[in-house]
């Protein structure tokens, strides 16, 4: 990164510290429930993913127990938010987490596009906002 993309990141974290809206996903940032709100808020208002990102997260609240969830209970609790591709994505990037890497979310965005449901912009995000982790990948056009 050069000198001036690295000051432009910089302002814009300053920025952000100063403006950004108090939510949940924001409060403890895990890459679980990074992943969760991700899955959630695409294509999707951020009211409505404020009325359902808590109670998904007491139903299950580890990646363990959203990959031995059976898929009808990830489909009720993802009720009103839509695109039920992305809940049944989440549950098959939870049983691979579990099953390829050991239970630990991917900590870098090539890891995470590997996830099913997980693109680019998607993976990018999480990577840098749980693991601070810029990337190249995700800011490619």
């Amino acid at each position: 990164m050069s000198s001036r993309e690295a000051r432009f990141v910089e302002e814009l974290c300053r920025w952000f510290d100063a403006n950004a809206r108090d939510l949940p996903w924001r409060r403890k940032r895990t890459a679980y429930r990074a992943l969760v709100a991700e899955a959630m808020l695409q294509q999707t208002q951020v009211l409505r993913v404020l009325e359902r990102y808590q109670a998904f997260l007491r139903r299950f609240p580890t990646v363990r127990s959203l990959a031995e969830a059976d898929e009808q209970d990830v489909l009720v609790m993802w009720q009103g938010l839509g695109y039920y591709r992305r809940a049944r994505n989440l549950h098959a990037a939870a049983k691979m987490i579990i099953d390829q890497y050991k239970g630990k979310v991917p900590r870098t965005a090539k890891g995470l596009i590997q996830l099913p449901g997980v693109g680019r912009y998607t993976s990018g995000a999480i990577a840098s906002i749980v693991f601070s982790k810029l990337s190249r990948l995700w800011m490619a056009t």
